[in-house]
């Protein structure tokens, strides 16, 4: 009886049975698995994370760990290790996307390892780099067959990023288990539908932006203003979740098949989105505009493709 009065009416269903109970740990499992999964796969994936391979030089095999990101103020540490005793090494880089040519920088050995640091560019600035081993007669490019780049950012206080990202997070597992109820019966759709929303709400329109202002100066290169992939896959998020909980409404009552179906879809939408890559196609100064005189602020835009790197530089 319990079962089947539950079973539509979208509100909270008093005195569910041990099965239900079962059945509903089971899902949010489920749910935290497949955002567990989505999160790790985005930011793994990113044009951000750190640059890792390996290269032979002098028969000894070199595992390097580029960055290609850098938080805060100074300048980016780039640190491979040193393959003999004898070798030596230096760094080639300029700014993204420009017809600058490359300086050079000598790397210095630390602790059998060869560093040399890049210089400081201001937020959602852009440096194309190679790194060059050479043992006797030997040498090898690092990465082998094109330039690496590193994007600057800005110092982000704990007080917006933790947020911001626990925000996010929650929104992905309350949009997957949303998606989960909305196809198993829909009886709980409707609170967990506008939970989603809004986290989502919270966490990317909100905080996000605050976010982004301190790590590019800007608070919004999505559309209309850019094409911040970033920007614009919270800003799709939101919207499919307003179509459903529209349809899913606040009152209580029986869930229609279409808000189920609209829920279902914003949860696939938003698992979709979010795993794209972290930061692809990110915000990026815009160096011409900083030479013709603007502010680093001003030349801020969206959106980069930091991975079109240019073809390694002459020696």
């Amino acid at each position: 009886m319990g079962t089947s009065a539950g079973a539509g009416n979208g509100g909270r269903v008093p005195g569910r049975t041990p099965r239900q109970i079962r059945v509903s740990v089971l899902y949010w499992m489920l749910a935290f698995l497949l955002t567990v999964t989505a999160a790790a796969y985005q930011e793994l994936t990113g044009p951000t994370h750190p640059l890792r391979g390996h290269v032979s030089l002098a028969g000894h095999s070199v595992r390097y760990s580029l960055p290609r990101s850098h938080h805060g103020p100074g300048g980016a540490v780039v640190s491979v290790p040193s393959p003999t005793p004898e070798a030596g090494g230096l760094v080639r880089y300029r700014r993204a996307k420009t017809d600058d040519p490359f300086s050079v920088l000598a790397m210095q050995r630390e602790e059998g390892r060869l560093t040399a640091t890049l210089p400081h560019q201001p937020p959602a600035g852009h440096l194309e780099y190679v790194v060059e081993l050479a043992s006797g007669d030997e040498t090898v490019h690092i990465p082998s067959a094109r330039t690496a780049v590193i994007r600057f950012v800005g110092a982000v206080s704990p007080g917006a990023l933790i947020p911001h990202i626990l925000l996010m997070f929650i929104a992905m597992l309350l949009g997957v288990r949303a998606g989960l109820e909305a196809v198993a019966d829909g009886s709980r759709l409707r609170w967990k539908g506008w939970a989603t929303l809004s986290a989502l709400v919270a966490g990317g329109m909100v905080m996000g932006p605050l976010v982004q202002k301190q790590a590019f100066g800007a608070y919004w290169t999505g559309v209309p203003f850019g094409w911040d992939l970033t920007d614009n896959k919270v800003l799709v998020s939101v919207l499919v979740w307003i179509a459903a909980c529209w349809v899913l409404g606040w009152r209580r009552g029986p869930v229609r098949p279409l808000a189920r179906f609209l829920s279902a879809a914003a949860a696939v939408v938003t698992l979709a989105v979010f795993t794209i890559p972290h930061s692809l196609q990110g915000s990026e100064l815009d160096y011409s505009k900083l030479d013709q005189g603007a502010g680093p602020r001003a030349g801020v835009q969206g959106p980069s493709n930091p991975e079109a790197a240019a073809s390694l530089p002459p020696e």
